[in-house]
C-alpha cells in the first residue's frame, strides 16, 4: 500500500529538481523540473524497452511512469546525455552531449538578445515560457503529442495559426509520430476527426455553428466548444481537480478517456472509440445510415429515396459501396420534390460540400432555401450565434450518418415526388392507426374505470364498516404476505413501492416480541419504542413501534416505508417490512446485535474492541453507503440525519446506515432544496441547513466529516476541552491541525494499532468535509477516492461551528421543531 509513496520519496531523493528554469540554469539526465503542486515532472526518460532517451512530461504520483508529452519525439538522444537550457534568445533548446541541436521551441527573433525568459511547469501539465513581466510566449499545450489533458485545447488558434492535434506514438517503445491523428476539421461545421494517415477513420458529431461558445456537462465533467474569430477549439475540464484524467490516442488508433484509480493503482477506462462497426467513418457508404441497435439485422440502411448500390454486397452485409437514388430517371429540380425528416442522427460529414446558407433562419426558411437550389441534397437547423438557429445545407454526397436512440439531431433528406407521396401516405396511415388505437383504448378503459371505481367505493364502505384493513396472511410460516394496504385517514397512500417489502400481521409481531415485553425493549426514541423479536422461523428482527402519542413519527414512518425498501446496499440497514393494522404502525428491520457505533467509540471500556484497522473499515463502509445514496442508487437520497448513533454494527462489526425517516429524494439534476422544518441532530448539521434550512449532498458530507473526527478521536463533537471549554471537537482538531499536532487527537485506545498515515488522512478528509463554505467541501466520490488513496489532498479551510453555541437544541437557533440525539431511536442496547 506504500508502493506509490516509496517511489515518490526515492524520486525526490535521487533526482535534483527545480521549480523554474532560467537562462543561467539547465536540466541534465537525472534532473527534473517539478510543478509546484508536485503533479507533473519534466525530465529525461526511456520508454518501455528502448535505450534511447527523450525529454518529456509525466505524472509524478503515478506508477508505472505515464508520459503525457514528448519534446524530441522524432529526434531521440542516442548513446549520450541530453541537456535542456534557455539560450540567449529566450528559446528552450535541447542538445545532446555532442552539442547538436535536437529540439527547440523556436520562438525567438535571432537578432534580439533576451535574458528574461523563464520556463515553468504548471500543475496542469503545461510547460510555459514567459518573458517580460510574465508574458506567455510559448506553451506545450499548443503542441500536444498523444495525450489531451484537462483544459488542453484541440483545434485552431486563428490568431497565431497554430493547429493543435493529437498524434499517436509509433509503438509503446517509440514515441515517434505514428499513423493516427485526432484533429479538428474546420470545413462546413467544424468536426473532430480521427485519421489513419490522411484517411478519415472516425468522426465526432457535428459541432454547433459559427460564433458560439458552448459548455455541456456529463458525470462530473464539462465539455467545451468554441468557434469565433480567434479560435475553433474543443476541450474538457473536470469538476473535481483532485481526480486525474487524460484522453490518449494509442498506436492502434484507439482514442480513450482514462481516469486514475488510486485504490487499485490503475488507469480505468471511461470511454473509448472506435469500439463498434458504426463508429468507423463511412461504414455504410454514401447515402447510407448505420444503426448499431440492429442486433439481428444488417446495421446499414439506405436513406429515404435511396436503395443499395450493390444488392449482392448488401446481402453479404457489406455496405461500403453505399446507396444510390431510386427512380434516377426522374428529375429532382422543381418537380414536386420535398423533404423527409429523420430524427436522432449524427448528421453527415459537413466537410464535404456542406455550407451554412443562413445564420438566423427558421426550419421552414431553411427548407425553402434548399428547395430552390437543385443541387441541395439535405439540410439541418443548427445553433449559430446565440440569436437562434442557422441553416446548414449539403450539396453533394451524404456520408457517415449514424442512427441514435434518443439523442442527436434531425436531418431533412431531399426525395422526389414519388417517394415523398409514399412517405406522406405512410405517415397518414401511421396517424390513422394511432387514432384508431387511441379510440379503442378509450372505449375499453372508460367502462373498466367505472367498474373499478364502483368496486373501490364498495370495498371502502365494507372496510369502514368492519373497522379493519384487509390482509392476506400466510398461515404456515411467518404470517405475512406481499405488499398491500393503506393507512386510514389518508396517512399512507401506497406502501407497495417494492415487491420485497412484506406486510406483517399484528398477531405475528405480538408473538415475536412476547406482547412487547419490557425485557425485549431495546430503546426509546422520538418515533417510539424499539423491540427485539424472534419470528417462528428463528429469524431475529428489530421492531420499531410508532408511539400513539408521537407528534413526529407519522411523516418519518411514511418516508421510510416508501424510501428505504427501494435501497439495496451492504452498508444500509435492511427494512424487512411493516405492520399497519388497527391503531398500530410498525417497521420491521434486520436485527443488529452489536448496537450502534456510538456505543463503542464513546464508551471507555468498549472502545478497545474497535482497533484502528476495524475503525478504518467502518469509515470506508460508511463512505460507500453514502456514495450509494448520493450517486449509485436509482434515487438520489439526502439522509439529513447522519451520526454515529445512526450507524449500526452487524455481527461482524460491518457498518450499516439506518433511520431514513428524515431523508429526502432529489430529482435528476437537482442540487439543493430548502425546508421550513429543520430536523436533525445538533453537532452533525451543516451551517447552511441550521441557519437557512438549505440542504444538499454537501450537508451529508458535513455530517460524515464530524463522524470521521469522532471515530478517530473517540470524543463527541459536543465535548468540552480543558484548555478551551468553548471549543467543539471540530474546533479542537482545527487548532491542532494548524499547529501540526493533529495526531494528538487520536483515541488513546487505538494508538498502538493505528497506521498514522491513514489516521492523518482521515483527519484531513474530515476537516475538508466540515469546511464552512458548501463549494469547498468535496463530493462523496472525491471523499471515497481520497480515503482509498495515498495522494496529496487540498489543505482544508476554516471549518464551521468552531465554537460551541450556548444551547444544545436547534430550536434556540432556528425556532424550528427538531430531533436531538437524546430522543432518537438508535439509543438502544442492541439491534
Amino acid at each position: 500500500m506504500f508502493k506509490s509513496l516509496i517511489l515518490i520519496i526515492l524520486f525526490f531523493k535521487f533526482c535534483t529538481s527545480l521549480d523554474t528554469l532560467t537562462t543561467n540554469q539547465s536540466i541534465k539526465d537525472g534532473q527534473s523540473l517539478i510543478s509546484k503542486g508536485n503533479n507533473f515532472a519534466l525530465g529525461f526518460f526511456s520508454p518501455g524497452n528502448s535505450s534511447y532517451k527523450y525529454l518529456g512530461i509525466w505524472y509524478v504520483k503515478v506508477t508505472p511512469q505515464t508520459v503525457v508529452w514528448v519534446a524530441n519525439r522524432n529526434h531521440p538522444i542516442i548513446d549520450s546525455s541530453g541537456v535542456l537550457s534557455i539560450n540567449q534568445y529566450g528559446d528552450l533548446v535541447l542538445h545532446d552531449s555532442n552539442s547538436p541541436l535536437l529540439w527547440s521551441t523556436n520562438i525567438s527573433v535571432q537578432d534580439q538578445v533576451t535574458t528574461s525568459s523563464v520556463a515553468q511547469l504548471h500543475d496542469s501539465g503545461n510547460l510555459v515560457i514567459v518573458q517580460d513581466n510574465n508574458k506567455k510566449v510559448w506553451q506545450s499545450f499548443d503542441y500536444p503529442t498523444d495525450t489531451q489533458l484537462p483544459n488542453m485545447k484541440l483545434g485552431f488558434n486563428l490568431r497565431t495559426g497554430i493547429n493543435m492535434f493529437l498524434t499517436s506514438w509509433k509503438s509503446k517503445d517509440d514515441p515517434g509520430t505514428g499513423n493516427y491523428s485526432h484533429k479538428m476539421n474546420p470545413n462546413g461545421s467544424p468536426q473532430l476527426f480521427l485519421y489513419n494517415g490522411s484517411t478519415p477513420y472516425r468522426r465526432a458529431s457535428l459541432s454547433p455553428g459559427n460564433n458560439v461558445s458552448i459548455a455541456t456537462s456529463s458525470s462530473g465533467q464539462k465539455f467545451f466548444f468554441v468557434n469565433n474569430q480567434d479560435e475553433i477549439s474543443s476541450y474538457y475540464s473536470d469538476d473535481d481537480r483532485s481526480i486525474m484524467t487524460r484522453v490518449v490516442l494509442d498506436n492502434t488508433g484507439l482514442l480513450q478517456k482514462l481516469m486514475w484509480d488510486d485504490g487499485v493503482h490503475q488507469w480505468k477506462e471511461q470511454w473509448s472509440t472506435p469500439k463498434y462497426q458504426c463508429d468507423k467513418y463511412g461504414h455504410c457508404g454514401s447515402y447510407g445510415k448505420c444503426n448499431p441497435d440492429n442486433i439481428n439485422r444488417f446495421e446499414c440502411m439506405c436513406l429515404p429515396g435511396y436503395e443499395p448500390k450493390s444488392p449482392r454486397d448488401w446481402y453479404l452485409r457489406d455496405g461500403s459501396k453505399g446507396c444510390v437514388r431510386k427512380n434516377s430517371g426522374l428529375s429532382m429540380c422543381k418537380n414536386g420534390e420535398g423533404f423527409v425528416k429523420l430524427e436522432h442522427l449524427k448528421p453527415p460529414d459537413s466537410s464535404i460540400d456542406a455550407v451554412f446558407i443562413g445564420m438566423t433562419m427558421s426550419s421552414s426558411e431553411c427548407q425553402q432555401a434548399c428547395l430552390t437550389n437543385c443541387s441541395c441534397t439535405a439540410f439541418t437547423s443548427m445553433y449559430t450565434d446565440g440569436k437562434g438557429t442557422g441553416c446548414l445545407a449539403w450539396y453533394g454526397e451524404l456520408i457517415d450518418i449514424l442512427q441514435y436512440t434518443d439523442v442527436g439531431q434531425e436531418l431533412n433528406v431531399r426525395v422526389d415526388a414519388t417517394e415523398l407521396a409514399k412517405y406522406i401516405r405512410k405517415s397518414k396511415r401511421s396517424l390513422s392507426k394511432k387514432r384508431k388505437l387511441a379510440i379503442g383504448l378509450v372505449s375499453i378503459a372508460v367502462p373498466m374505470f367505472l367498474v373499478s371505481l364502483l368496486a373501490y367505493i364498495w370495498l371502502m364502505k365494507k372496510k369502514k364498516t368492519k373497522g379493519t384493513m384487509k390482509r392476506k396472511v400466510h398461515n404456515q410460516s411467518l404470517n405475512f404476505t406481499g405488499t398491500e394496504g393503506s393507512f386510514e385517514g389518508n396517512e399512507l397512500k401506497d406502501s407497495g413501492t417494492h415487491p420485497d417489502l412484506l406486510i406483517f400481521n399484528l398477531s405475528c409481531i405480538v408473538a415475536a416480541t412476547e406482547n412487547f415485553s419490557p425485557t425485549n425493549k431495546l430503546g426509546q426514541g422520538g418515533f417510539g419504542s424499539v423491540y427485539k423479536g424472534l419470528l417462528s422461523n428463528g429469524q431475529q428482527i428489530a421492531v420499531k413501534r410508532l408511539s400513539k402519542g408521537s407528534r413526529q413519527g407519522i411523516e418519518e414512518f411514511k418516508n421510510e416505508v416508501m424510501l428505504i425498501a427501494k435501497l439495496q446496499h451492504r452498508n444500509l440497514v435492511k427494512l424487512l417490512g411493516c405492520c399497519i393494522q388497527e391503531e398500530e404502525k410498525m417497521l420491521i428491520y434486520e436485527y443488529m446485535p452489536n448496537k450502534s457505533l456510538d456505543s463503542f467509540i464513546f464508551d471507555h471500556t468498549r472502545s478497545s474492541f474497535l482497533n484502528w484497522s476495524k475503525r478504518f473499515e467502518i469509515i470506508i463502509g460508511i463512505a460507500r453507503g453514502i456514495l450509494y445514496l448520493h450517486q449509485d442508487s436509482r434515487l438520489k437520497i439526502i439522509h439529513r440525519d447522519l451520526k454515529t448513533s445512526n450507524v449500526l454494527l452487524d455481527a461482524e462489526m460491518n457498518p450499516k446506515i439506518s433511520d431514513f425517516g428524515m431523508a429526502r429524494i432529489f430529482k435528476e439534476g437537482q442540487t439543493q432544496d430548502k425546508t421550513n422544518r429543520v430536523v436533525g441532530t445538533y453537532g452533525y448539521m451543516s451551517p447552511e441547513y441550521v441557519v437557512f434550512g438549505k440542504f444538499s449532498t454537501k450537508s451529508d458530507v458535513f455530517s460524515l466529516g464530524v463522524i470521521l473526527l469522532e471515530i478517530v478521536s473517540g470524543k463527541k463533537n459536543s465535548d468540552s476541552y480543558q484548555e478551551h471549554p468553548s471549543l467543539t471537537l471540530i474546533g479542537h482538531v482545527w487548532e491542532l491541525w494548524k499547529e501540526d499536532r493533529a495526531l494528538d487527537i487520536v483515541d488513546s485506545s487505538i494508538k498502538e494499532s493505528c497506521v498514522f498515515e491513514e489516521v492523518l488522512r482521515c483527519i484531513q478528509v474530515g476537516l475538508l468535509c466540515v469546511q464552512e463554505e458548501v463549494v469547498d467541501r468535496p463530493t462523496m466520490l472525491a471523499v471515497h477516492l481520497m480515503l482509498s488513496s495515498e495522494r496529496t489532498f487540498p489543505s482544508p479551510k476554516q471549518p464551521a461551528f468552531i465554537f460551541r453555541r450556548p444551547s444544545e437544541k436547534l430550536d434556540s437557533v432556528t425556532g424550528a421543531s427538531c430531533s436531538i440525539n437524546e430522543v432518537t431511536i438508535t439509543k438502544f442496547e442492541a439491534r
